[in-house]
């Protein structure tokens, strides 16, 4: 891991901390006997970020969990004194049959897919102060609402009604920058872009996760446009050259001029069949699918980006066991000079 120099580390990680029940995990995080709880904790030091966005991690209405991560942080030495984790959609019930196999009240059938509320949320991880009280959530949002929207044409009209757009969540988190301005966290993790039928919801909805932030950044939604400085990460759960998934809205983000792609690299040292992306930029190792560049960190325009990188050792460093124990997906950071 390269030294950090005088400056901001931004990162988001998949650390894949969700279990198969609501409390599951905070047992996880307040025990020791949990392996891959210990390996996310170990990663986590390891990035030394100042700032994380880390995705798939399950939430409960106090923030014990994202609590109880940060606890285990501290006492390895890694204090985050500044917590955030907002209500994601996955497992909130809509009571609608939305997979439309004649069951209701399945996993399916959630806003977001989740076998209880709060499964794979997000949670922001700060040494700088979080300004929650000025915090936007866009994740109630509804799909239909969304300027072009791909929602499939013949979506029955009580589904439309009712679906939101964001399948864990769109959030716009402010940070207290040293200098005493505030950088914005430009934050989501959408659906991947399978696991669905012919018509392609997920497909298509995967594109407008992406796409919402275009029309935030152009101001044609009922939301302000967030100012500078900024900067949008999280999981898009889809690669720009690889892959299943409509990479449109996505291809338009890493090249549009309101943002910059530094384009991280890490040294995934396979090469998949088939594929036409540089394996350097995946962050992320799927079985049977390979690689994939589904993480991105993209700082608005006016931020100096000093260095990136992806967390991606050779198999022979020492924090390579604990990274693929920890999960499938890779760290992403960008140091800033704001």
């Amino acid at each position: 891991m390269p030294a950090r120099a005088d400056g901001l580390r931004l990162a988001t990680w998949n650390a894949e901390l969700t279990r198969f029940g609501p409390g599951l995990l905070l047992r996880s995080l307040s025990g020791t006997k949990d392996p891959q709880a210990a390996a996310a904790v170990t990663v986590i030091g390891a990035l030394d970020a100042d700032v994380l966005l880390i995705t798939g991690i399950d939430f409960d209405a106090r923030g014990q969990a994202a609590q109880a991560l940060a606890d285990r942080l501290a006492k390895a030495g890694h204090p985050y004194p500044y917590t955030l984790a907002l209500r994601p959609n996955t497992g909130i019930a809509t009571g609608l049959d939305l997979d439309d196999n004649g069951k209701r009240g399945e996993a399916r059938d959630s806003q977001g897919f989740g076998r209880f509320a709060g499964q794979a949320g997000m949670a922001v991880l700060s040494r700088l102060p979080i300004l929650a009280d000025q915090a936007q959530d866009y994740s109630a949002f509804l799909w239909r609402d969304l300027p072009g929207t791909l929602m499939p044409p013949d979506t029955p009209p009580e589904v439309a009604a009712a679906q939101r757009l964001s399948t864990s969540g769109h959030w716009a988190v402010p940070v207290r920058l040293p200098d005493g301005r505030a950088l914005t966290l430009l934050a989501w993790h959408a659906t991947p872009p399978v696991f669905d039928g012919p018509e392609d919801r997920n497909g298509r909805r995967n594109h407008d996760e992406a796409a919402f932030w275009l029309h935030l950044l152009a101001g044609d939604l009922p939301f302000a446009a967030p100012q500078p400085p900024y900067a949008l990460l999280g999981q898009s759960n889809l690669d720009p050259a690889d892959g299943e998934g409509l990479p449109a809205a996505l291809v338009a983000l890493l090249a549009s001029p309101r943002l910059q792609d530094p384009s991280p690299r890490g040294t995934n040292p396979r090469s998949d069949a088939g594929q036409y992306g540089d394996p350097d930029l995946d962050t992320a190792l799927y079985d049977g699918i390979g690689g994939l560049r589904v993480e991105v960190i993209l700082p608005s325009p006016d931020l100096t980006v000093t260095a990136s990188g992806i967390l991606w050792p050779p198999d022979d460093d020492p924090l390579s066991p604990a990274l693929q124990a920890a999960s499938h997906h890779r760290p992403v950071w960008v140091d800033l000079q704001p």
